[in-house]
């Protein structure tokens, strides 16, 4: 389910919407390694404390960014605030299966 700040602009809302797309899709998609789709779904079970606002250098949330942003990115801020982030996590945890461990 989308997840959107209520102080977010359009503009931030159609990145969150995006990106929330591009992980739902890479999610969903057969070949995604089992063990990264994990950790994405750790992060999005992470509380603020454990993100601590750390720059990720993961490789389908950075690709998605850049995807959604049409900027040349090398990492993404660990940051709820962040539409590209929460937009990235909240929609793998959609696509993942049901029986991925930690849903």
């Amino acid at each position: 389910m989308k997840d959107y700040d209520d102080d977010w602009t359009e503009e931030q809302r159609a990145l969150y919407d995006e990106c929330y797309d591009l992980g739902t899709a890479w999610a969903g998609d057969p070949e995604t390694d089992a063990e990264q789709l994990q950790d994405v779904l750790n992060l999005a079970e992470a509380d603020e404390d454990e993100l601590a606002d750390v720059d990720l250098g993961y490789p389908p949330l950075v690709d998605a960014v850049a995807e959604a942003t049409g900027e040349q990115v090398t990492s993404v801020t660990a940051d709820r605030d962040d539409p590209a982030f929460r937009g990235f996590v909240d929609g793998a945890r959609q696509g993942a299966e049901e029986d991925v461990f930690g849903l």
